[in-house]
């Protein structure tokens, strides 16, 4: 499970998904839960780009 989650397509879509659901939970869902799964979002979209980022760096390095 770890090897599919660490791909690269697996990457992007976890990065480009999460971003888009950040950006548009507090106009759809109202209040402080939008607020909140606005933020989760975000965090696991940061996540999954920071991999992409080194990702690349040690396969140009290595």
């Amino acid at each position: 499970m770890k090897k599919l989650l660490s791909s690269r397509p697996a990457l992007w879509f976890l990065f480009l998904f999460n971003l888009v659901v950040a950006a548009a939970a507090p106009f759809v869902v109202d209040g402080s839960q939008g607020i909140a799964t606005s933020a989760g979002m975000g965090i696991v979209s940061l996540g999954a780009g920071t991999a992409l980022l080194r990702g690349g760096r040690q396969r140009q390095h290595g």
